[in-house]
């Protein structure tokens, strides 16, 4: 949208515009970066991530000290393999080796790549690699150990992918995807949690869980997938699998033929229950995190994935164009995720109920989403019960009158009694008292037919009972 777009966007949705302002203007964040005490290499550094991670920059600068630039570096140096892997104007005798080799590369001094096609968007980032490298040999040993080791994994699994002529042609099974997912994704969650362990910002049981380090990293990298299916389509790579697409189409480029709206919205609807399932561990996860700082940033993204799965659910655009939450979205789930677990369960519970909306019956996934999203909610309720006014009350009153003695009922109904006597005497004496004035007043000679008559004259309904 232009700005005469935005404009009359954000005219009818003056919610959104004002998550803006109150994001960018009145958030405070946890920790700031100090800047005037950076080295030059590591500035650089905080400049290639801001290039390099728009939706990612923002909260990692406001990282408790501790983390600051040990999950930079971690971004960072992923991006390089990244950049690499997603190159394919590099030949594959040049890719594979340094893919392999990448965790050693980290650890060589000066070193630096500028084999990247001239459009690779990252490129710079690859060509100037010596200063992440000058700053990563500064961080603990503990946390180079992590870095290294997911690096290492990272490689050689996109090595693997890289080399496998099979699959320059697209993924065939789901198995093959959840692969894929991991080590592209699952990875980092576990890289992640064990820098957030090591800081001693995040309980060590999560560690114990694996599962749910893997479904944080997984709930992104699956939401990107479905959302970017032009985008990857127009640069000749296909990462939904064969083992899903082929449910609905012959071919894979017949998902972007508008003949076949319908089977592409329902192999759209299976990839995204795909992706549901791993939602309410996020929020399992998220519970794990001590620290504010660590918890914005692990829950903004996680509540951003939902959103966005919500933006695609059977939403026709996505074969043909690539679709992104608003702004003002973004800003109001920002808002939201960097105070509490209960108001991320809220974002979450928001977008699985429109999700729940959209689905249609004649989707051949529906029974197997609303499931999903019944889960989601489910778990939800577990940790957060909904205080319903209504049902509380009614439990009050159980509880009191459960908690009331024999005797005690005794006594209330007694009460109740002598109430409703009283009510009885106060009514009739007001009767005979009003009777006994009446009484009075014709004995003394009141006219009461005389008044009855003026009555009568008075009341035009009355003078046309008269008439008929």
């Amino acid at each position: 949208m232009g700005v005469l777009g935005n404009a009359l966007y954000y005219m009818w949705h003056m919610g959104e515009l004002r998550a803006i302002f109150q994001w960018k203007i009145w958030h405070q964040a946890v920790h700031e970066r100090d800047e005037e005490k950076e080295p030059i290499s590591l500035r650089r550094c905080f400049d290639y991530l801001e290039k390099t991670s728009r939706s990612f920059s923002a909260v990692i600068q406001e990282l408790h000290p501790e983390l600051l630039v040990p999950v930079t570096l971690f971004y960072l140096i992923l991006r390089g393999l990244d950049t690499v892997e997603d190159d394919m104007t590099i030949p594959i005798d040049v890719k594979e080796p340094i893919l392999r080799d990448f965790d050693n590369v980290i650890e060589k001094e000066g070193w630096n790549f500028t084999g990247n096609g001239p459009e690779e968007r990252d490129r710079d980032l690859l060509v100037n690699f010596n200063v992440v490298i000058e700053e990563f040999l500064k961080i603990k040993p503990a946390y180079r150990e992590i870095i290294r080791d997911i690096t290492k994994k990272m490689g050689n699994g996109m090595a693997d992918y890289a080399s496998n002529a099979e699959h320059n042609r697209g993924i065939n099974s789901v198995k093959e995807y959840e692969e894929y997912c991991h080590y592209v994704a699952g990875l980092v969650g576990e890289g992640l949690t064990r820098l957030f362990v090591e800081s001693k910002l995040a309980n060590p049981a999560l560690l114990e869980r694996p599962h749910l380090q893997e479904s944080m990293g997984q709930f992104l990298q699956k939401t990107n997938i479905i959302r970017d299916i032009r985008e990857d389509w127009d640069d000749k790579r296909r990462f939904w699998p064969k083992e899903i697409w082929s449910k609905y189409v012959d071919s894979f480029e017949d998902l972007f033929d508008p003949k076949n709206e319908e089977a592409a919205l329902n192999c759209s609807s299976d990839m995204v229950l795909n992706a549901l399932v791993h939602a309410d561990e996020c929020l399992f996860y998220l519970a794990g995190l001590k620290e504010q700082s660590v918890f914005n940033f692990a829950a903004i993204p996680q509540s951003m994935a939902i959103a966005t799965l919500e933006l695609v659910f059977r939403n026709p655009k996505i074969f043909h164009q690539n679709v992104k939450i608003t702004k003002g979205q973004a800003c109001a789930l920002m808002v939201a995720s960097s105070q509490n677990l209960r108001l991320v369960c809220d974002s979450f519970k928001t977008y699985t109920r429109k999700i729940q909306k959209k689905n249609t019956p004649k989707d051949p996934n529906f029974l197997k989403i609303s499931v999903a999203c019944g889960k989601i909610e489910q778990f939800i309720e577990s940790i957060f019960p909904t205080q319903d006014p209504k049902i509380l009350t009614e439990k009050a009153v159980a509880q009191a009158d459960a908690a009331v003695s024999p005797e005690q009922a005794a006594k209330m109904a007694e009460e109740k009694k002598d109430t409703l006597i009283m009510l009885a005497i106060v009514f009739l004496s007001l009767f005979l008292l009003s009777s006994l004035f009446i009484l009075i007043a014709w004995y003394l000679g009141a006219r009461f037919d005389l008044a009855y008559d003026e009555l009568k004259a008075r009341n035009p309904l009355g003078s046309k009972v008269r008439e008929l």
